[in-house]
């Protein structure tokens, strides 16, 4: 019996999906007032930097994504995509940055999954408050009654994470792209004997952002050269 096809989760930085969004606004009205209302090389260089510019925002702001199978890890990075199965990883860091380490030792920066350093602060305030709170709980109801209820807490929406199942509420509080790792963590365990699971590394890179953002900066240097 075939195993049912499970789509894959997809994890994106909200933070830099509005940055993006909101940067390509700036540049459009700026560019597009230039092209029209400038004279001279004016709109050549608003063109050429525009086309320099905008295949940048996007590959650092709205491609990032990683995309988490049942049998690959697929992480899309601003200028390559680099497909991974399951069985050829050997773990999932976090320091300064999130990484997926191959067991060929090759590593791969998670740029959709940042480490957010005021995250880990702001869940670690909130832990200590839960912490606080369960001591005044016990001390003040004994164990009974409404006191002795646990509040529930939903998942946000850090790129498809769901609730938390019963009694995950009295775990420790993680920051949000700590979750996405455990997540990650948690599939590579169960997924990483798979026969499925198994297979080659393929790194693609992205022409598509790299060709136009090249074309823009030759262009912007011949019309500066120009000047």
């Amino acid at each position: 019996m075939t195993s049912p096809l499970v789509k894959d989760h997809a994890y994106r930085s909200p933070q830099a999906l509005v940055g993006g969004v909101f940067l390509l606004g700036i540049i459009g009205w700026l560019g597009f007032d230039a092209l029209f209302r400038g004279h001279g090389h004016t709109p050549w260089l608003a063109l050429a930097t525009m086309i320099l510019v905008v295949p940048l925002v996007v590959a650092f702001t709205l491609r990032p994504a990683v995309f988490a199978g049942q049998d690959r890890l697929r992480v899309r990075n601003p200028f390559r995509v680099v497909t991974i199965p399951w069985g050829e990883i050997a773990g999932l860091r976090s320091g300064y940055s999130n990484e997926v380490v191959t067991k060929d030792g090759a590593k791969y920066q998670l740029w959709a999954v940042p480490v957010s350093l005021r995250g880990r602060k702001k869940a670690a305030r909130r832990q200590a408050k839960v912490a606080s709170d369960a001591r005044r709980g016990r001390t003040g109801s004994a164990g009974g009654g409404f006191g002795g209820l646990g509040g529930f807490t939903t998942g946000t929406g850090f790129g498809g994470l769901r609730p938390p199942s019963p009694g995950e509420g009295d775990g420790p509080v993680r920051a949000e792209t700590d979750k996405v790792m455990d997540e990650l963590r948690e599939m590579l365990e169960n997924r990483g004997q798979a026969e499925s699971a198994q297979g080659g590394i393929t790194v693609r890179w992205a022409y598509e952002v790299a060709a136009p953002a090249i074309a823009g900066a030759v262009l912007l240097a011949i019309l500066l050269a120009m000047d």
